[in-house]
């Protein structure tokens, strides 16, 4: 609890002009008449009004002082981080030469009438390279390579595998020129009788050969379901997408392999044939980020003094790494200046620099008196009538860059033969900067932490300042069997944007390399030597509910199925979901009878029949047995996977 903070004044302006009433009888009691149409009782409220004001400053003290006691122990507020997502630029035509998209080109989503449009900057160039089919060969499970470049170009029908395939069969196709972060176009003539697949989830795998072996593509659209069908497949090359030797030719190689069917997937009974195939580049990705870059902005020259302080012209500034590159001018050009949390372990030689992110504010190393009265100086201070500058630096971000997926659809920066723009995942990573009212509740947890990882909770705290663009982090002991004695396991539950219509897709849930590098990092440089750290994502149970309800007479049923998902997904949701909107707790049951309550709160629902629930394996997809209630361990959440609603009513 905290202390109670005084309130120096509880005085307000109707009890200033009734203790001036009281006053002019006591003090001129000739004046009887004290309505408000008296133009003396006129001025008596115009200085009570005037004293309220003063009143309401003198009690703003105790909050002024506040600040002034967190800036002292070094409590800043953090700054907004800015939305991610990569942007597909696709061509109007593929194109002979190759089309380039400069660093900051900018693209936004479509502005209405009550939103503004979120705008977003390209991170690095991207090169979309022309390029076409130079050979094909094919390539038996534990086989030689065999080259059908020659047959393909008389247009006879080559069996993509072999007669009877095998996980494991390739075809690959070589590129006459490397294309990463490409999307590529493959025509194929394809026939084939009576393969047996199934044309929407075929036991295929589209990889390309990059510098690190064999990389997966995305595949964006298969037409010919499969290879059962002429048509095409837009696939999207990975980066380091690379020319190599492969049966003697030298090409961009892409291959599609045979892999293991899955539970209940039917496969190949024969191969697909081709007899004629093309390549062609159609778009490319690259990354974008929801933030304005400013570049050379000139700050002043140098004082020469210690302790002297800047303020950009832009804030907030985005937390980047670096956040901003400071240079000043020396003899042999311009010198590059590090960004430190504090001057504690700064030599008098270091080229240091503290940045307080939400105001902009550069400060340069103090000179401290030490005991003995000499003077010590933390980081180095540029000479007087050095140029400084800011190189580069970010500003804006904040969660309204946290846009769904193919909400990015307007290109503002004109490329030529570029047709359109679509960011095909949603934009991820924006935080809002931190309010003052954060901070004063962040400030006991960090001063009792001293950047130390004791207890459960200093490690939640410390892993969410490495990655504040976290929906959820918990800690929970790990167990001693699985992770070894003395263990804490950080369960991280990254921001998702749901797509259209409040469906969360499971990679969406998924805690990336970096994310979680980051936050081990963090805490592995604080916590107690003999502690052992588990960082990952939590295990998510997936919950099938199948339910069966009433709706009123003429209501439209559809509507009510529609409403019914939709509540079923929103209460069911890892993120948002719950009695209380934040989340579905870590390890509650999910039970029917909470279930049944949600569906009769729907509009149009007269009764609910009947619920019951599955466990689903949200990967494969496989449902177990009907039950009544799903228990979850405590390092679980659960996640809504296909739920199925029937409702009985007389439609409309």
């Amino acid at each position: 609890m905290s202390l109670p903070s005084p309130n120096l004044d509880d005085r307000r302006f109707q009890q200033f002009v009734d203790d001036a009433k009281r006053y002019i009888q006591q003090r001129a009691p000739e004046w009887t008449d004290h309505n408000v149409s008296d133009p003396g009782v006129t001025l008596v409220e115009t200085v009570a009004h005037m004293a309220d004001q003063i009143v309401y400053r003198l009690n703003r003290v105790p909050d002024k002082n506040h600040l002034a006691f967190l800036d002292l122990v070094g409590i800043t507020l953090f700054p907004p981080s800015a939305a991610r997502t990569e942007v597909t630029f696709w061509l109007s035509a593929p194109q002979e030469e190759t089309v380039a998209v400069p660093v900051g080109t900018e693209v936004a989503t479509t502005r209405t009438e009550r939103d503004e449009a979120v705008v977003f900057a390209t991170e690095r160039g991207l090169s979309i390279v022309p390029t076409a089919l130079s050979h094909l060969v094919v390539q038996r499970q534990g086989g030689p390579v065999t080259d059908r470049t020659t047959e393909l170009a008389e247009g006879k029908d080559l069996l993509c595998f072999s007669e009877a395939p095998e996980p494991g069969d390739c075809m690959l196709i070589g590129l006459t020129a490397a294309a990463p972060h490409c999307a590529l176009a493959l025509e194929l003539d394809s026939r084939v009788d009576g393969v047996g697949v199934d044309p929407r989830q075929p036991p295929l795998s589209w990889e390309a050969w990059t510098e690190d072996g064999w990389q997966p593509c995305e595949v964006d659209r298969d037409g010919t379901g499969g290879l059962n069908r002429p048509g095409d497949i837009v696939l999207h090359l990975p980066e380091g997408h690379v020319l190599s030797r492969n049966g003697g030719h030298e090409a961009g190689w892409v291959r599609c392999r045979v892999t293991e069917p899955l539970t209940g997937q039917p496969f190949y009974t024969t191969s697909p044939t081709i007899r004629s195939a093309e390549a062609y580049t159609v778009g490319g990705t690259t990354r974008a980020v929801h933030a304005e870059t400013v570049r050379d902005e000139a700050l002043g020259e140098s004082t020469g003094l210690p302790g002297q302080r800047l303020r950009l012209a832009h804030a907030p500034v985005v937390a980047d790494s670096p956040p901003v590159l400071l240079q000043t001018a020396m003899h042999e050009g311009w010198h590059d200046w590090e960004v430190v949390p504090h001057f504690a372990s700064s030599r008098p030689d270091d080229p240091h620099i503290t940045l307080d992110g939400a105001t902009g504010e550069i400060a340069f190393g103090p000179s401290v008196r030490e005991s003995d009265g000499t003077l010590r100086q933390y980081g180095a201070v540029p000479p007087k009538g050095t140029v400084i500058r800011a190189r580069r630096y970010r500003t804006g971000g904040g969660r309204a860059g946290n846009v769904a997926r193919h909400a990015v659809q307007v290109l503002r920066t004109s490329i030529p033969y570029v047709g359109e723009v679509v960011n095909r995942e949603a934009a991820r990573g924006g935080v809002d900067g931190e309010t003052v009212e954060e901070a004063k509740l962040r400030a006991p947890i960090t001063l009792r932490a001293q950047e130390r990882a004791v207890t459960l909770r200093d490690y939640e705290e410390l892993a969410r300042r490495a990655a504040p663009e976290t929906a959820r982090i918990t800690c929970l002991e790990g167990e001693e069997g699985e992770h070894g004695a003395y263990a804490v396991r950080v369960l991280v539950v990254p921001q998702a944007v749901p797509d259209p219509g409040g469906r969360l897709r499971f990679e969406q849930l998924v805690p990336g390399d970096a994310l979680l590098d980051r936050i081990t990092r963090q805490l592995d440089e604080r916590r107690l030597i003999g502690t052992r750290l588990a960082v990952g994502p939590p295990f998510y149970q997936g919950v099938t509910v199948v339910a069966t309800v009433h709706a009123f007479r003429a209501v439209d049923t559809d509507r009510v199925r529609r409403q019914a998902h939709d509540a079923l997904y929103r209460h069911l949701d890892p993120l948002t979901g719950g009695a209380d909107g934040r989340g579905w707790p870590f390890g509650r049951p999910v039970q029917a009878g909470e279930v049944f309550a949600v569906l009769q709160r729907v509009p149009g629902v007269e009764l609910v029949d009947e619920v019951v629930l599955h466990p689903a394996d949200p990967l494969t997809g496989k449902r177990g047995d009907p039950t009544d209630r799903i228990d979850l361990e405590a390092p679980a959440l659960v996640f809504s996977y296909d739920h199925r609603v029937r409702v009985v009513g007389d439609t409309p």
